[in-house]
């Protein structure tokens, strides 16, 4: 009987044991399989958060573009000053190097026009007037930021009998850079503006700055649109005085004057590039609009701009340096291939919405 109980109670406690081990290892295996879970879904989380499409930061940014093609050579600007200086300005104020850029000046015998088209340069400053109608011709560059406000304006002799462009109807009109450019584009939205019709009303003809006090002199011409820096001393001397102006009219202080323009293929293939140098230009304008003594010295000491220092000071404070933006500039360059369109300046293309997709690469989002 005890034998029999002895039996007992060891097959008992061997079934126990078997249960114990049982469960502890279905436990084992479904903590397992939950903790692998867990792991996939860790390792998913993970992914996901690799693949989201954040943004570069600024030093991601810089560190991609020294894979871009034309970094290790650079790239190239046309130089020039007063109005158009920024590239330069942003050379020498060590802009472009703050961005690992490496910038130098173009030397050619092409315009920038052509230079910037085939790509033997990159980078130029100058008038809407001027950059708008090539780009909308395929000519390969893009319009990329705005520069800055004002620079040129239509004079008449100061004691002529011409007090408003209605007065000009029927008169002849120096367009100094010839039909087409900025001189002619611009004058031509001065006249049509006031309502006057500029390809009937008047008459625009090419007569050079130099010559054009004489012409106006002896009856040729009676008005010139010419930049404010070759009239400013004939201005201040009471020689000459203006009617219409991209520099003080308020209905033209709505828009930029001059452009920074890339050419398209370069901006393709070396966006990063194409970013910075834009950005850099744009911090060269604010600084110009705060430091316009260093700015014409330096420009003097380069070169690019000749006369007095006082005049040439007074002249590049007219104008409205850093307040142009990408909001502000893409309105403008809308209203102006609108009447470039209808004025007839442009009649390669109609639609003023296909034009500004052509002609309007902005580059510097922050802008």
């Amino acid at each position: 009987m005890n034998h029999f109980k002895r039996v007992l109670a060891l097959m008992l406690c061997l079934c126990m044991s078997f249960a114990f081990a049982a469960c502890g290892g279905k436990d084992t295996a479904a903590d397992q399989n939950n903790n692998e879970t867990q792991t996939e879904d860790k390792t998913e989380d993970k992914t996901e958060d690799k693949t989201e499409d954040q943004p570069m930061t600024m030093e991601e940014e810089l560190e991609a573009m020294k894979s871009e093609p034309a970094y290790e050579e650079g790239f190239t600007f046309f130089k020039s000053g007063g109005c158009t200086s920024a590239p330069f300005m942003a050379m020498h104020l060590g802009l472009f190097e703050k961005y690992g850029l490496k910038a130098e000046a173009y030397v050619g015998g092409d315009s920038w026009k052509e230079a910037l088209g085939t790509n033997a340069a990159q980078m130029a400053v100058n008038h809407i007037a001027t950059c708008l109608v090539p780009a909308a011709n395929d000519v390969n560059y893009a319009i990329v930021n705005g520069a800055m406000i004002g620079c040129q304006s239509l004079w008449v002799l100061a004691d002529s009998p011409y007090q408003s462009t209605e007065d000009l109807k029927g008169q002849k009109i120096s367009a100094p850079n010839g039909i087409g450019n900025s001189s002619y584009n611009i004058g031509a939205r001065f006249f049509d503006r006031d309502g006057i019709d500029p390809l009937t009303d008047v008459e625009f003809i090419q007569v050079e700055t130099s010559a054009c006090i004489a012409a106006m002199e002896n009856g040729e011409i009676a008005g010139v649109v010419a930049s404010d820096t070759w009239a400013w001393d004939m201005w201040k001397n009471g020689q000459l005085r203006w009617l219409r102006s991209i520099t003080w009219d308020e209905d033209f202080t709505d828009e930029p004057c001059c452009v920074t323009v890339m050419n398209k293929d370069f901006i393709k293939e070396n966006p990063l590039m194409a970013k910075y140098a834009t950005k850099a230009v744009n911090e060269a304008q604010a600084w110009i609009g705060q430091n316009i003594g260093e700015a014409v010295q330096a420009q003097l000491d380069e070169g690019l701009l000749t006369g007095d220092f006082d005049k040439l000071c007074e002249c590049m404070e007219s104008y409205q340096w850093g307040t142009v933006d990408n909001a502000f500039t893409e309105r403008a360059l809308q209203e102006i291939t609108e009447d470039y369109i209808r004025l007839g300046l442009l009649t390669t293309m109609k639609d003023a919405d296909k034009v500004m997709e052509k002609i309007w690469w902005p580059q510097d989002p922050d802008q």
